[in-house]
């Protein structure tokens, strides 16, 4: 991890943790990861929906800079976290929680989104790969070359609404093409570690006609996670935007399996 991440993690594990001990019977705390292109607030109507039912919830900033790197920000975020935790990952951001979660015995589900969860070894491009569908390469802008000869990867922001939020309308959907963070090339080709669905129950929800990762894909690894439930809804991408009822149904579903 960067001295960089090190210490935003510091930082985020530090407020989270004055919050205290949690209260008998609280409710799980759910942390929503977003992922590439996306940001923290494309979870608001999540959000709304979660707090409204009495949820404490956490959007973490994903760095977007390499999987392990993100996977030990969100870690600390975890560990300044009392009590059950329902983590939540979106696209890339399932790769992060899959190895965040390790370590962390109150993390008492996962829920992907429209997310990747792969096995030790694998990376985001192998699973994007690994079924036809996907539509994404052909929408990316050219790649912009950091100091470290390394490359972050936008979506360019005239195809964005169309391939990431079809069903968003389309003001929203330039406001996020413009607002979105770009994922470091080098975070979809790095290999995930040791899988956290393995050991933790999972739940998935995904669109049967999602242009960036191709929804065959997401059944595969859903059944291969026995995930608890799996919901196919007519959604794009960004599914807990323009459905946000739907993802935090899910949430909630996931929240009560922890609280028994």
């Amino acid at each position: 991890m960067s001295r960089y991440t090190h210490i935003l993690a510091a930082l985020a594990a530090s407020a989270l943790a004055l919050a205290g001990p949690a209260f008998a019977g609280q409710k799980p705390t759910v942390v929503l990861v977003h992922g590439a292109f996306a940001e923290s607030n494309s979870w608001n109507g999540v959000v709304r929906e979660l707090e409204k039912d009495g949820y404490p919830v956490v959007g973490a900033a994903n760095p977007l800079r390499s999987v392990k790197g993100d996977a030990d920000y969100v870690s600390a975020i975890l560990s300044g976290i009392k009590g059950p935790i329902v983590l939540v990952g979106h696209s890339y951001g399932g790769s992060v929680i899959s190895s965040a979660a390790n370590g962390h015995e109150n993390v008492k589900a996962l829920v992907f989104v429209a997310a990747f969860a792969p096995e030790a070894g694998e990376t985001a491009i192998d699973l994007t790969g690994k079924f036809p569908g996907s539509t994404l390469g052909p929408t990316l802008a050219p790649p912009v070359t950091l100091p470290d000869g390394g490359h972050d990867l936008y979506m360019d922001q005239n195809k964005f609404p169309d391939q990431f939020a079809a069903d968003v309308p389309l003001v929203e959907a330039r406001l996020m093409a413009a607002g979105q963070r770009p994922v470091a090339e080098a975070a979809l080709k790095e290999p995930a570690g040791a899988p956290a669905w393995r050991n933790i129950p999972s739940w998935f929800v995904y669109r049967d006609a999602d242009k960036n990762i191709p929804p065959a894909a997401m059944s595969w690894m859903a059944e291969r996670a026995k995930s608890k439930e799996t919901v196919v809804k007519g959604a794009s991408h960004v599914l807990m935007v323009s459905h946000p009822g739907a993802v935090s149904q899910l949430i909630e579903t996931a929240a009560a399996s922890a609280e028994k």
